[in-house]
Order: C-alpha cells, then structure tokens, then sequence
C-alpha cells in the first residue's frame, strides 16, 4: 500500500528470529507449483534476488510452465501487513507486523509457519501457516490471541496484501451485486477502483457490521467502500495468462480490499481485511483461506477448478 511504501523506507527492523530454518525463508513445492515462505527479514540470495525486509508471506509464486513470479519481487503475496483498532496510531505501530520479529519454520514437507510472538504494541502473538495442497493450491491460516486489552475500540482488524507485478488488468472479479440491492440476483462484477483508497472494499451481502474509527484514521483502503457487495466469498485476478484466485471461509465475513497500485504504478494489490469484534484477552481466533494459481482459459474454468476448495471452506 502506498502509506507501507514510505514505511519500509524508514523502519529499523529488529534484529529477526528463525525457528527450526537455517534461512529466513522456506521453500515449499507441490502440484507444479513453488512457493518461497519468508519471514520479514531482507533477503538477497539466488532464491530471492532482492527481497525487502518487512514483507512477510509468499515472497515467490510460480508454476510449471510460468517461471515467472506473481509477485512483485521486492514485496510479497499473501502479506500480514496491519494490525490496527481504527484509531490514529504512529506508522510503526499500524505497520507492526512488518517491524515485529518473526520466527520461521518448516512444519512438514508442505507446510511453513511464521511465529509472532505478543507484538511490542498490539501484544497480539499469531501464528501463520501456509500449506501447499495436493494440487498446488495454498492454504492459509491465522491463529490469533491478543494477550492484553490494547485495542481501544472493542475490535481487532487485520489487514493482508498480495502485491501483482504488472498484470495485464488491474481489476479484480466476483461475484456479486450492487450496494443498494444487495439482495438481488448475482452476476460477475469486475472490481474497478479509479484511485488508491477511492470504493476500495467489497463487504459480503449481509455484512451489516459498524467498527468505529477515528474520523482521520490514516488507512484509506480499510473503511472507504464500494458500490458492489459480494455474494460468494472469493475473487480472482489474471496475470500473464494465469488467474490468481483468492477464497474465504463464509464465517469469517472477510472484506475483500484492492488498489490499481498499492505497490507503484502498474502493480496492484489484491488485498483482504478480517475482523476479530469484542475480543477477549487470552481467546484464541483462527481464519482460513485458500489461494490457487492456475492457467487462465475463461471465468467459467476459475470457478469449476475452485469449486472444490470452495466448497471445504464452507464446512
């Protein structure tokens, strides 16, 4: 995001933490498709040529027949980037999953885990696990608990990021219809933001939730939102030829979140919020995502190829 691209210039990362990982990253393959995990450590290496500190998450994405990486390479898909109450807070602490330290391991041959320990401000200690599945598809998970009463207003927000280098569109699609009918019938909408932070977010139909913030909170993609309401829990986007679909457990009523170039002119972000209200201290959350990336032929072939993940996120 634009207001994270001052940041990362400007913040002094502590000295990281790696957990059973001899690199701060790990290297997952499976279905024809490699994912490079990496904590919020620089990295220049072969493997991540010239990976910026403090972006967590899919540092890499490819897949055979298409070497190239969805991300952009300095950034990262998949990307815990907020944690934030709606009030007015410094850059570091909005920004505090960048700046916080972060273990990495290697949980299985599949799987890599990230380890926040209680952050310095939030005192949110989570636990984020990717997994690659048999067909190469990415499950996501958050496990969540605040450790103290720091979040002002009653709720927890979180934010993720996925940063797409240069694609073709800069649009996302969903299903969906507009705002002022919500319970109208369905029909593919093409997500088009005109600005960064100008009708960013997509609320699901029947999310009728009101988070309170500061009238100058600072983070324009989180609150301002769109003439449409999505119907089905997920979206995609096409790259290159390939679509990148992004799919959501209905419980967890996830905002869906993009900007034409949250990473500069020409890289979007494909974004998401989630919501944690009246939180309790010392509660644990969990949220659940998958993320595919697979050859694009047409809209009708995302959704036959993702039906099946979509359909266990609903259980």
């Amino acid at each position: 995001m634009k207001y994270g691209m001052v940041l990362a210039a400007t913040l002094v990362m502590p000295a990281a933490c790696s957990l059973g990982a001899d690199k701060p990253y790990v290297v997952l393959e499976r279905g024809g498709v490699r994912a490079v995990i990496v904590n919020n450590q620089a990295v220049k290496d072969q493997v991540l040529p010239d990976h910026r500190e403090g972006y967590s998450g899919v540092a890499s994405l490819t897949r055979r027949g298409q070497d190239r990486n969805l991300f952009v390479p300095l950034y990262a898909g998949l990307n815990y980037e907020h944690i934030h109450d709606g009030t007015v807070q410094a850059r570091d602490v909005l920004y505090e999953p960048r700046r916080a330290p972060m273990e990495i391991r290697r949980a299985d041959e599949h799987t890599a885990e990230l380890h926040h320990p209680p952050t310095p401000h939030w005192q949110l200690e989570s636990w984020l696990r990717y997994t690659l599945l048999e067909d190469g598809t990415i499950e996501m998970s958050l496990d969540c608990i605040p450790r103290a009463k720091t979040f002002k207003n009653g709720y927890i927000g979180l934010f993720f990021a996925s940063y797409i280098h240069q694609p073709e569109s800069l649009d996302i699609h969903f299903r969906g219809t507009p705002a002022n009918d919500a319970a109208g019938e369905a029909q593919w909408i093409r997500g088009v933001t005109p600005a960064h932070g100008v009708r960013p977010t997509h609320l699901a139909f029947n999310d009728q939730r009101k988070f309170p913030r500061d009238a100058d909170f600072p983070m324009t993609l989180v609150f301002n939102l769109s003439d449409w309401r999505y119907r089905e829990p997920w979206y995609y986007g096409v790259s290159h030829g390939m679509a990148f679909a992004q799919m959501f457990r209905p419980r967890d009523q996830v905002r869906l979140s993009q900007s034409p170039d949250g990473a500069g002119p020409g890289n979007p972000a494909w974004d998401f919020q989630w919501f944690i209200p009246q939180y309790e201290v010392g509660k644990r959350y969990r949220f659940v995502m998958r993320a595919t990336y697979l050859p694009f032929e047409s809209t009708e072939q995302v959704a036959k190829a993702t039906a099946t993940h979509r359909t266990a996120l609903q259980k």
